[in-house]
């Protein structure tokens, strides 16, 4: 009966998401009719309602509040141009899609997909017509960068929320996620774009390019590169630290101290605002204005994540997790890959990459407790899973299409290949990474 129940809640999920309701209702309304239909008294259901927004959001709204408007002031200021440019001049002509590939993951690892897809568009477009090469030659390589490091690298919302839900060390993700991100983002960039070279698009260049910031003056190259990289050098600094200095030193103290990440991300802000807000002539009132413009931009993120965690506390008080956590011993499947199927089966059937690590965190995290699995293994694994075959239910999969003018056909081959690509070796890698740590 149970199982039956949780299929039926995830249907109505997919029903919700497919009637085009927002993910935040939904997942409230799934939560609270899942919740009573195993057996949870009305008292005990508000009490795990109040739990899985305080534990869902405690630690996790700064991380994701602090990235989006570090993202927005590297955008504003011209860094993230400067970034793009520079890398572009570097590699030349020759090397398009691997300089396209780095600065995507350079431009990725501090900004949201679809601010970082918007801001590279009109670059990938003005490269198209300089050099004559084919759109989704150089258009694959970025995507699969960005889209990498969504899934795989804090501070992105699905790695955090996954990180908070699995007890899991932060510093630890981002490093193995660093190795698992470097063959999923080459195989399903360079490689893939070369085997798409041929498949044309009449993309509308002009509405692209009209898309493109005018900066007057660009930050310099160092500072553009060191606040866009500040906070993961800071969080790997930490987790060095933790192994090499003796415990309990005042430098391991102040190490771990910058290095958690709140405390990276707020240092690396209050840096930016002054040195690139300063070159760029934006003072106070602008930047707080940018906040406000950031925070808004990702309030319904939040309260998304939010609505997951409710779903996620519900099974768990429920018992439902205990439960479910039995099919990866009775099917005699490895705890990784048994999150990764289900990760990928929501992934397919709801649309969102978010909801589905959410949702999936609720079912398998009662796995890490009774297995022992590595929890930063298990957040990789549910990311992995969760950029698995995107498709016509996935706002990213139109994104792709609308900009780039492509038919049904070619998104699926591009777009799709490309994600369940990164999906698939990310699953290879955490298995690898499991069988050596």
């Amino acid at each position: 009966m149970t199982i039956l129940i949780i299929v039926l809640a995830i249907a109505l999920q997919i029903f919700l998401s497919a009637k085009k309701v927002s993910p935040f209702i939904s997942l409230l309304i799934v939560a609270i009719l899942a919740g009573l239909f195993l057996g949870m008294k009305p008292a005990a259901l508000l009490v795990s309602i109040e739990k899985g927004v305080g534990s869902t959001l405690g630690g996790l709204a700064l991380i994701i509040c602090l990235g989006a408007f570090l993202g927005k002031i590297l955008e504003v200021t011209g860094a993230a141009e400067q970034i793009t440019s520079t890398l572009i001049r570097a590699f030349g002509i020759k090397n398009i899609q691997w300089a396209v590939l780095l600065t995507g993951f350079l431009i990725g690892i501090p900004l949201y997909y679809n601010a970082g897809f918007v801001i590279l568009v009109p670059l990938v477009v003005t490269l198209t017509r300089k050099t004559g090469l084919p759109l989704l030659y150089i258009v694959i390589p970025m995507a699969a960068s960005l889209s990498t490091t969504h899934c795989f690298l804090p501070p992105h919302p699905g790695p955090v929320v996954l990180v908070k839900a699995f007890n899991a060390n932060m510093g630890k993700v981002l490093m193995y996620g660093i190795v698992l991100a470097i063959p999923a983002v080459i195989v399903a960039g360079p490689l893939l774009g070369k085997l798409l070279k041929n498949l044309t698009t009449p993309a509308q260049d002009v509405a692209l390019t009209a898309a493109t910031r005018e900066h007057k003056v660009l930050p310099s190259v160092g500072a553009s590169l060191l606040f866009a990289l500040m906070p993961v050098c800071l969080i790997a600094l930490a987790v060095v630290a933790g192994h090499v200095l003796e415990k309990g030193s005042i430098l391991e103290t102040i190490l771990l101290f910058i290095g958690d990440s709140v405390i990276a991300l707020l240092i690396t802000v209050l840096l930016a605002m002054y040195f690139l807000g300063r070159d760029a002539g934006i003072n106070v009132t602008g930047m707080m204005k940018l906040l406000a413009e950031s925070i808004s931009g990702i309030a319904m993120i939040l309260l998304i994540i939010t609505a997951g965690g409710v779903f996620k506390q519900v099974l768990v008080d429920s018992g439902t997790g205990t439960y479910i956590a039995g099919f990866s011993s009775q099917w005699n499947m490895p705890p990784l890959l048994f999150a990764w199927v289900i990760t990928a089966f929501l992934r397919v059937m709801i649309g969102s990459a978010t909801v589905a690590g959410i949702t999936a965190a609720g079912v398998v995290a009662p796995l890490i407790a009774t297995t022992g699995v590595s929890p930063e293994l298990m957040v990789l694994a549910v990311g992995a899973g969760s950029v698995f075959g995107s498709h016509i239910n996935d706002s990213g999969f139109w994104m792709f299409k609308e900009f780039f003018q492509l038919s049904l056909p070619q998104t699926l081959r591009s777009w799709t290949v490309m994600e369940t690509v990164i999906s698939v070796i990310g699953l290879a890698g955490v298995l690898v990474l499991d069988a050596v740590l």
